[in-house]
């Protein structure tokens, strides 16, 4: 099993210290997280893209070429890039960019994205929200297979008249990701693509995901995928050598930034109470000693069968150090016994 970790680059105030974190230390301190994660053994670490004034990333790629020439082995994706408000060629080329700088080890994770200031930013219309989404994605795809492409363009793309694309992977293809968040018409579009899937859990019963996941890979086979159907669980997590710790370092960080969000969008305040009980063998909190976290995972597997587990324990602002030691315990004390398990 694949172990990694994502974020979105949050920046703010610390709940706890009350110090502020801006762009620049939160970017630099990225970069170490990156090589720290790559050191411990982990497999993947992901950046999300953002456009809005609490995270700092807003440009995954160029991030993650800052870390290219500082790691050797750690598979560096987005998590997601927002396909829709962005132009597939030049994303395309920007990873490819990152492939060659980073010997063959980027990775596009595409999505339609949980917050919407891309599309005004961009000039897309929200009404066009899955449109756009879908026909993009076929573009995309089309410019994986080969160098030179040929695409009738539309009101969304433009036309391709048989022109090539560079640079290209080093590897030929650019694996490439599609992230949904749980509709079974996602599960299918990805399964019959034939590209892997990351799987976003971030409430609710993971269990409960399981007839998708199983969705996408009807659909894989159907498709004649079967060979190459993968499926990444990406959660919200933290662990810490004691379990009480590492609630107690995730919650305060974890509420301000749901708090937040849940004001725009209606939700009531989280209370401690329901975020402990998310951390249950049923909950969708992956945060504990690295017994627990290794535990849930593997309990959970043998519902969704996913092949990598990729979780975000930088949710809000957390202290630069504590977040090191947590990637620490990650990569050397509950990734090898992922692995153990197979």
């Amino acid at each position: 099993m694949e172990v990694g970790l994502y974020t979105f680059g949050d920046i703010g105030t610390d709940p706890v210290t009350g110090k502020h974190i801006d762009a620049p230390e939160r970017l630099n301190n990225l970069i170490e997280e990156i090589e720290l994660a790559d050191q411990v053994g982990l497999d993947v670490f992901g950046l999300g893209e953002h456009h809005r004034p609490n995270y700092a990333i807003s440009a995954p790629a160029v991030v993650l070429a800052a870390a290219a020439r500082t790691t050797r082995n750690i598979r560096l994706s987005s998590a997601v890039s927002v396909l829709s408000s962005d132009d597939p060629v030049r994303i395309y080329q920007q990873f490819a960019t990152l492939d060659g700088l980073s010997n063959g080890r980027a990775e596009l994770m595409v999505g339609r994205g949980s917050f919407i200031e891309s599309f005004p930013l961009f000039g897309y219309d929200l009404d066009d929200y899955n449109a756009l989404f879908d026909e993009k994605l076929a573009l995309l795809m089309a410019l994986n297979e080969g160098e030179v492409v040929t695409w009738p363009g539309s009101g969304f793309t433009q036309a391709i008249d048989g022109l090539g694309i560079y640079p290209r992977p080093v590897h030929g293809k650019l694996p490439i990701w599609i992230a949904a968040g749980g509709t079974p018409q996602s599960m299918v579009r990805a399964g019959t693509l034939g590209q892997p899937l990351a799987l976003a859990i971030i409430g609710g019963e993971p269990r409960r995901f399981a007839p998708l996941a199983d969705l996408y890979r009807r659909a894989a086979a159907q498709s004649g995928h079967a060979d190459v159907a993968r499926v990444s669980l990406n959660v919200h997590g933290f662990v810490a050598e004691d379990g009480k710790q590492a609630a107690d370092i995730f919650f305060p960080a974890q509420k301000q930034v749901m708090d937040q969000i849940g004001r725009e969008r209606g939700w009531a305040p989280q209370t401690r109470a329901q975020f402990d009980a998310g951390m249950g063998p049923e909950g969708a909190m992956f945060v504990g000693s690295p017994a627990q976290i290794t535990d849930k995972i593997l309990s959970l597997r043998e519902d969704l069968g996913f092949d990598r587990v990729s979780i975000q324990m930088a949710i809000g602002v957390i202290e630069h150090s504590t977040m090191m030691k947590a990637i620490e315990v990650l990569g050397t004390k509950v990734a090898p016994e992922l692995r153990k398990a197979g």
